[in-house]
């Protein structure tokens, strides 16, 4: 089976840098939300995109012309799918509402069609019996910044046919990631089974008083030779995702501490616009946050 058309379902900050490096890459792309802000939003990270690329990414003008020709947009979701070889879902993080998207989906996507997840949190099997497809359903999980942390994780379920494994490991690999194959369902994938633990004793270190973020920061910085801390990963992954974690875990654990820390992060940051990198405000202030000045690790 040869992917031409593929549709990235959510065009939040995730969502169009996925659109974005598939296009780049030569496949057709659909940008689909369910929201026309969420298309207007995607356009602009996309026009942001273009000139990041050329300015630093060494892209011609024909090749940003020749990506731009490639992304198409829709709140439509039949239109959106209708030719699709493959489909990337980037939903909100809640269960109601992926079970939801893919009872839709599965109305009107073609046979041929793969759906992959990028969910953070959730594993395949989780929903795979709302896909109508569960033979064609698994996880492409991508990281952030796409085209830097470029490894794409492919990790299916205990259902999924490994043809379509295969043909979605060689996806990723031609949209110019690193295929990091997982042959058995893992919660955080490689990635963040890494990633989420780190993020959440940062918090705890910061919301808990031990800590002010930049120093917390600055020791991982200094300590291992990281380019970015904890709280600027944060600030990438956005306060919305990290929100939505923080309120599931403390709920499913009954960890009240981390329930107030979900309260703390809405009341102080989401309710007051700042979601991070993509608003230009999180814990630090965007395009030219403080660790990257040369005196910050000073």
């Amino acid at each position: 089976m040869e992917i031409k058309n593929v549709t990235i379902a959510g065009a939040g900050v995730l969502g169009s840098q996925i659109a974005w490096q598939t296009a780049y890459h030569g496949f057709n792309v659909m940008v689909y939300d369910a929201f026309e802000e969420g298309i207007k939003k995607s356009k602009e990270f996309h026009a942001n995109f273009a000139q990041l690329f050329m300015a630093s990414r060494g892209a011609s003008q024909a090749k940003i012309d020749e990506t731009l020709k490639r992304l198409t947009y829709t709140t439509n979701l039949a239109e959106a799918v209708k030719d699709a070889d493959l489909v990337s879902e980037s939903v909100p993080e809640r269960m109601d509402i992926k079970e939801s998207f893919y009872l839709e989906l599965a109305k009107y996507a073609p046979e041929k069609t793969i759906f992959t997840s990028n969910s953070s949190t959730m594993l395949p099997s989780t929903f795979a019996h709302f896909t109508g497809r569960p033979e064609k359903f698994l996880a492409l999980h991508f990281a952030n910044p796409v085209w830097d942390a470029n490894v794409g994780e492919v990790m299916k379920h205990s259902g999924t046919d490994p043809k379509y494994f295969d043909i979605v490991i060689d996806f990723a690999r031609n949209i110019g990631l690193v295929p990091i194959p997982i042959h058995k369902e893992q919660a955080g994938y490689v990635l963040n089974s890494l990633l989420v633990p780190l993020l959440s004793i940062a918090q705890s270190l910061y919301f808990g008083g031990v800590s002010d973020y930049e120093s917390i920061d600055k020791t991982w910085m200094i300590s291992t030779g990281a380019k970015i801390g904890p709280f600027g990963i944060i600030d990438m992954v956005g306060m919305q995702t990290v929100y939505n974690i923080a309120l599931m875990n403390g709920t499913k654990t009954n960890n009240q501490d981390m329930i107030n820390r979900a309260k703390k992060i809405k009341e102080e940051y989401i309710d007051k616009g700042k979601l991070g990198r993509s608003t230009g405000e999180g814990f630090y202030k965007y395009p030219d946050p403080k660790f990257i000045e040369p005196d910050f690790l000073k």
